[in-house]
């Protein structure tokens, strides 16, 4: 309910700034310093505060309420928790790129965690039919049942694993208990293993329960939507009637960009801000689990371990790997080509602009060699030739020319930023104009 009335509150804020009445042109060149008119009031016009105030919002709705974290790990405490969310509240904002691999690594592999599940599902319910007359479940009914309690479920419909069930499983959805006692979150990898040994039974859970615990419902994720889109087309319609706008509303609306491609189309489905994992029992007629599992606090997948265990990444299809790598790839170059916008802005020095643009265009050369490097790693070569010999050079030092790269990408994003701050002490005077909606209104001059 909290999220619902923030993100209502999110999206209201802009029809009130909104201002109907149009303002005469002014000059898009003259400057104005930070403290001598800039925060007066007036109708006819917004002010610095009402700029920062609407980035602000927008971005806390970017990086904050559409950025679904995993579930608390065992033995994790408010504090840790918060941590987490507000360092993935910084990677949201510093590289969204980084956010958008990663969700569509999460769902290839929700997709494929629920492939695996009802491959086993169904290997099993036909072993429970000796006759071989299975009948084929209809994907449409999200309820999971065991095989052989098919039988004893009293009318319990039998189907498959959905992508929610996927996310839901990758996000640490299932805790273990071992004699009663909580052992350890299962990946889902770990989950399988222990469902077709026969320690632990297929949890049975429905798509519905699992949306129930999630705390960001179908309206509240449209809301959310709905604030950024509003973002967008108002940078859009400053653009139709000529209006100025400032860097940091590139930045944002950049930020907006990758976020509505990563909330709404790729983690559409993954639940969000679920507190509590759903129970699985060990199998009292099976020996415990290793002892390391209870101390295996993995995630699968987390955003460290595929950009950087090699081990994780080659494990998996090239397809997954290929789109995580357009994915990320795409996006940088993306995140970097909407600060094009304020190619031509009017910075108050000479060097501050020549500054604006190799930043932002050495990030999108190096956002693309990164996970371009990062791809070719991914893919075993028997290194024959000039060029197998040359991958063996990439594959050798990979780590030590990421992290130079790394190194220099983050400057550049840190002197994007710094620009962005220092610009706010001039701005053009064009930029305090608001927009005149009724000029998209078709009419009738008398």
């Amino acid at each position: 309910m909290m999220i619902l009335l923030l993100c209502a509150v999110l999206f209201g804020v802009p029809f009130v700034r909104a201002s109907l009445v149009s303002s005469p042109g002014l000059n898009d060149t003259c400057i104005l310093p930070l403290f001598s008119n800039n925060w007066q009031s007036s109708p006819d016009a917004r002010t610095l505060w009402v700029i920062m105030s609407s980035c602000g919002l927008t971005l806390f709705a970017c990086t904050w309420t559409a950025v679904p974290p995993d579930i608390p790990r065992l033995g994790e405490g408010v504090v840790v928790v918060t941590i987490r969310r507000l360092v993935l509240m910084f990677v949201a904002y510093f590289a969204p790129e980084l956010m958008a691999a990663w969700a569509a690594w999460q769902l290839i592999c929700a997709r494929q965690v629920a492939k695996d599940f009802n491959d086993v599902l169904g290997a099993q319910r036909a072993a429970a039919q000796p006759n071989g007359d299975c009948e084929a479940a209809p994907q449409s009914s999200p309820a999971v049942v065991l095989p052989n309690a098919i039988s004893n479920s009293n009318g319990s419909s039998s189907a498959g694993w959905t992508e929610t069930h996927g996310f839901f499983a990758g996000m640490g959805g299932f805790l273990l208990y071992v004699d009663g006692k909580p052992w350890a979150t299962l990946t889902p990898d770990e989950l399988l293993r222990f469902v077709c040994e026969g320690s632990v039974e297929m949890p049975v859970i429905t798509k519905a329960d699992i949306e129930d615990r999630s705390k960001g419902d179908v309206l509240s994720r449209c809301i959310t939507i709905l604030q950024l889109g509003w973002f967008f087309i108002q940078i859009i319609a400053r653009y139709g009637q000529h209006l100025p706008t400032t860097l940091l509303e590139l930045d944002t609306l950049a930020v907006v960009l990758l976020t509505i491609d990563t909330y709404g189309l790729l983690w559409w489905r993954k639940p969000k801000d679920v507190q509590r994992p759903h129970i699985v029992h060990w199998n009292s007629n099976f020996p415990p689990p290793r002892e390391c599992l209870a101390n295996d606090k993995r995630r699968t997948p987390m955003l460290l371990s595929v950009l950087f265990n090699r081990k994780v990444r080659r494990s998996h299809t090239s397809a997954r790997n290929m789109t995580t790598f357009f994915a990320g790839g795409g996006s940088g170059v993306l995140f970097a080509a909407m600060h094009t916008l304020g190619w031509n802005f009017v910075f108050p020095s000479h060097a501050e602009r020549v500054l604006w643009r190799m930043s932002f265009v050495g990030k999108a050369g190096l956002s693309l060699t990164m996970w371009s490097l990062w791809y070719l790693d991914t893919r075993p070569s028997e290194y024959k030739g000039f060029s197998g010999k040359a991958l063996y050079f990439l594959s050798v030092n990979l780590m030590k020319i990421i992290g130079v790269l790394g190194v220099i990408y983050i400057l550049a994003r840190f002197a994007i930023i710094t620009l962005i701050m220092l610009s706010l002490r001039s701005l053009p005077q064009g930029v305090y104009d608001t927009i005149a909606w009724t000029k998209f209104i078709p009419h009738v001059g008398m």
